[in-house]
């Protein structure tokens, strides 16, 4: 069907763009990449892309929102777990975004340098706040705080702590890579190995003493 094989290409040069915007994005971020500096990536002309999406802006928007929903969507599932104990969800949360983060090393990076410039649009797109205050996670934190199974420490610091642990590591690979003389193989037996380390680092740090 004819109709149907131009969906396809349609759909294919679309995530094709999709594909180059990131990787320019990503590399460059929003204010100093150009709309013919991801044609160029994407091997297209300019009047290509803007036909496909209208301005630099909308595209970005797109990618961005569609960056933080995968970078996110395993949380969300994550912490709404009735099912799992506190300590089990720090575990899962820590080998999932590490198995994330060696595929992907430059994601964070990206994610956080462009909610610096505009947290207040993204984190409405995104719902975090109101999601993360209710979720879960939060309700076993403070149980576990009024319980005295924990220290008693503000939930801020709690999520500095897992997230910190987890993330810094990939932001700060090529001084840390440059310290310990190792390749990206090297490095990423060490990330695997965090998997165990940080969720015993956690449950460390918050022991009530």
């Amino acid at each position: 069907m004819p109709g149907t094989k131009t969906k396809a290409i349609d759909a294919t040069t679309e995530e094709k763009i999709k594909e180059a915007a990131r990787r320019i994005f990503t590399r460059k971020g929003y204010s100093a990449t150009r709309t013919r500096d991801i044609a160029e990536e994407a091997g297209l002309n300019l009047a290509l892309l803007n036909y496909y999406f209208r301005s630099k802006e909308k595209l970005f928007d797109i990618i961005m929102l569609e960056t933080m929903q995968q970078f996110m969507q395993g949380v969300r599932v994550l912490l709404s777990a009735e099912s799992s104990s506190l300590e089990e969800k720090i575990s899962v949360f820590v080998s999932s975004y590490i198995d994330v983060l060696i595929k992907q090393p430059d994601l964070p990076l990206f994610i956080f340098s462009e909610i610096k410039a505009n947290p207040k649009k993204l984190m409405a797109k995104m719902g975090l706040k109101e999601f993360l205050m209710n979720s879960q996670f939060l309700v076993q934190f403070r149980e576990a705080v009024k319980t005295n199974k924990i220290a008693p420490v503000h939930p801020l610091q709690f999520i500095m702590n897992i997230v910190g642990l987890t993330v810094f590591p990939f932001i700060g690979s090529p001084i840390l890579q440059n310290l310990g003389d190792l390749n990206t193989d090297e490095f990423n037996k060490l990330m695997e190995e965090r998997k165990k380390l940080v969720p015993l680092w956690i449950k460390l740090m918050m022991m009530k003493t």
